[in-house]
């Protein structure tokens, strides 16, 4: 008899919101610091990836934490799993950022 086995978890990876190209999408970018492979100094690398938001409460300058999912799309791979952090002065009213009205 097979045995049901629970899926992984996933990558987890943090970044800030830098676009939003199309409804319930984001554009995280993601940086990561390596150490080069001759000088030894450290470097820092950068890679942008696109997340499902599925409630549109991302903005941009949004600090997030992304995970790894099954392909939404032709370049979605990943969802964003919370908001970490939104950047100084942005209100939220009704999940969406205030107008100053």
């Amino acid at each position: 008899m097979a045995q049901v086995q629970g899926r992984g978890q996933g990558q987890r990876k943090v970044g800030v919101v830098v676009g939003k190209p199309g409804a319930k999408t984001v554009k995280v970018l993601v940086e990561r610091l390596v150490q080069h492979p001759v000088y030894k100094r450290v470097v820092k690398r950068s890679k942008k990836f696109l997340a499902h938001d599925e409630r549109e409460v991302c903005g941009i300058g949004d600090k997030v934490e992304i995970i790894e999912t099954r392909p939404l799309s032709a370049r979605k791979r990943w969802r964003v799993r919370r908001i970490i952090s939104r950047p100084e002065g942005a209100a939220i009213e009704g999940g969406r950022p205030a107008t100053g009205e």
